[in-house]
């Protein structure tokens, strides 16, 4: 029988991680991170990561397992996770994985899709010089126009997975969207319930706002200056996420510290609606309110655990 994994997720400052805790705790299960930034170590606050003492009480996967200056991909997230949940399992636990990165989830859940592409990486790097002349923009703008599904859920910061769409398409005629819908995702091992964290836009925002204000009490300044001093620079892509970017600008003295605060709210509530694009492509996923609907989800995670058991 196939292992069985619970999976919640949806935007960021839904409430996934305390909603994680509360499960843990009724379903004797142990947590697996799915969130890509908090893997590196020393990044802390601006990752909303649980807390020494939350994972104290119950036992945290995948967390602190990076260095900032270290690449880690959606593969590396899906072997990683493969062992925890093995051991997780062997242990009589219930493995919950919690999360935002959606590619994160669906390596783990369905694999990694296969495409082709540029065999050797000539054209990629014509994409790359293409990049540097016009801008990451343009280049997200031209995927849109080929592939809209999948552009919709990049930033333009992301130049390696915009590159990727227009090597895949520029190669084959095929957008990688369609691709990966067709031909990915075949070679599912586990058996899963996914739950997402359904709020209001009005009251996500609202969230995120706080939030943010939380950190910068919290000190994400002091945590910033921290990781610059220690040689991470704003070319290690652990620095370029949200509020490490803003706070790295504000203290090279590109912005006033009310400017950089001002900009992670905005580009949190931009990643929030990425996030819920990418999760409502996914017709699996069970929406509901937290913490108003809590006891229909428990009952929900029993009645899959007690029929699949791990």
């Amino acid at each position: 029988m196939k292992p069985s994994l619970l999976v919640i997720c949806g935007p960021t400052a839904s409430g996934k991680s305390d909603l994680a805790l509360r499960l843990a705790h009724q379903l004797d299960g142990e947590i697996v991170n799915a969130d890509s930034m908090q893997v590196y170590r020393g990044m802390d606050i601006g990752t909303a990561k649980p807390s020494p003492e939350q994972q104290q009480d119950i036992p945290h996967h995948l967390i602190d397992i990076a260095e900032p200056g270290q690449a880690f991909s959606a593969a590396d997230f899906a072997e990683a996770a493969d062992r925890a949940i093995s051991t997780i399992c062997s242990r009589g636990k219930h493995p919950i994985v919690v999360g935002g990165t959606g590619l994160y989830i669906r390596s783990l859940l369905k694999g990694l899709v296969d495409s082709p592409g540029d065999a050797n990486g000539t054209l990629r790097q014509e994409l790359r010089t293409e990049a540097r002349e016009r801008g990451n923009r343009a280049m997200l703008e031209e995927l849109r126009r080929v592939d809209p599904e999948l552009a919709e859920c990049i930033h333009p910061n992301n130049l390696v997975r915009i590159i990727r769409g227009l090597e895949v398409f520029r190669t084959t005629g095929v957008p990688l969207s369609r691709y990966q819908r067709e031909h990915a995702f075949s070679g599912q091992h586990y058996r899963s319930l996914q739950i997402g964290i359904h709020v209001a836009r009005p009251l996500l925002y609202d969230r995120i706002d706080q939030r943010v204000d939380r950190m910068i009490e919290d000190g994400l300044l002091q945590e910033v200056q921290q990781l610059l001093n220690a040689g991470y620079g704003p070319a290690s892509k652990a620095m370029r996420a949200i509020g490490y970017k803003q706070m790295t600008a504000h203290l090279s003295g590109e912005s006033t510290l009310e400017e950089a605060i001002r900009l992670i709210k905005r580009d949190t509530r931009h990643y929030a609606k990425r996030q819920l694009t990418w999760f409502n492509a996914d017709k699996d996923i069970l929406w509901l309110e937290y913490p108003a609907k809590f006891d229909t989800i428990l009952q929900n995670a029993i009645e899959f655990f007690e029929h699949g058991g791990t």
